[in-house]
């Protein structure tokens, strides 16, 4: 469904993504791991488009997107979360994802956005942003500013925008960071349920290893912006080279 081919890029004398070749399916999680600087972050901004690309292509379903800028890419089907959270924050928590849902539906029709038509007309949308607030568990928090909200409950609402948008390829980056313990499962049941359908592809970067562990099919590891391995998670967890690189482990010596 999405593929990377030789994806590179250069800061000065810097690479920081380093011909990274990678193909991902259709029902399938794949985690990208590695240390802080890796480039998983980096790897992430150009497949979604935040950043072009030195050398290398990115395609979708076989359609080239290089070239195309982030918008574009996200209304051919790649849906990007981020680190930090992309909310209107001055909006209602229902009108963030209705927004999102207008936008879906308009882009597919070839229709721009009429942000002065009145919302309240349009039952289908605001019915279909209930619907994922409910799932999200934010539906009691509707009508607050998405400002309002605390640090996990925006986390939730940017996954509801996500899922509004309905894309082929989800890309959570780090989608707990800075959740408590008590709001991590809520995220996690989100992705749990996205994985068990089979149209669509997951990627996701995640420093905690027990998420990885319990969430991946697969295991893609950046170091120093190279692909250094990429496979199964127990065999890849236990590689010489994720302990050393990724875990700060020495590798055992051989008896």
């Amino acid at each position: 469904m999405l593929e990377t081919q030789d994806l590179t890029i250069r800061f000065g004398g810097h690479v920081a993504v380093d011909h990274v070749s990678c193909r991902f399916e259709a029902g399938t999680l794949t985690a990208i791991v590695g240390p802080n600087g890796a480039g998983k972050t980096t790897y992430f901004n150009l497949i979604s488009g935040q950043l072009p690309a030195s050398e290398g292509r990115v395609r979708l379903d076989g359609e080239d997107l290089t070239t195309l800028p982030a918008a574009v890419r996200t209304r051919r089907g790649l849906g990007r979360a981020f680190q930090l959270t992309q909310l209107f924050p001055n909006l209602t928590v229902h009108e963030n994802v209705r927004l999102a849902v207008q936008a879906r539906d308009s882009g597919r029709r070839g229709t721009g956005l009429d942000f002065w038509r009145i919302w309240s007309d349009h039952k289908a949308w605001i019915d279909k942003a209930h619907r994922l607030l409910e799932q999200v568990r934010l539906a009691a928090k509707a009508q607050q500013p998405a400002s309002s909200l605390p640090h996990g409950d925006q986390r939730k609402l940017e996954v509801a925008l996500l899922m509004a948008l309905d894309p082929k390829v989800y890309l959570f980056d780090e989608p707990t960071a800075g959740m408590s313990a008590a709001e991590v499962p809520v995220v996690l049941d989100l992705i749990r349920a996205l994985k068990a359908r089979r149209d669509i592809a997951i990627l996701l970067v995640e420093h905690k290893m027990d998420v990885v562990r319990e969430l991946a099919d697969r295991i893609v590891v950046l170091h120093n912006g190279r692909l250094v391995a990429d496979g199964e998670p127990a065999a890849v967890i236990a590689s010489p080279i994720v302990q050393q690189a990724y875990l700060g482990m020495a590798a055992e010596e051989p008896a």
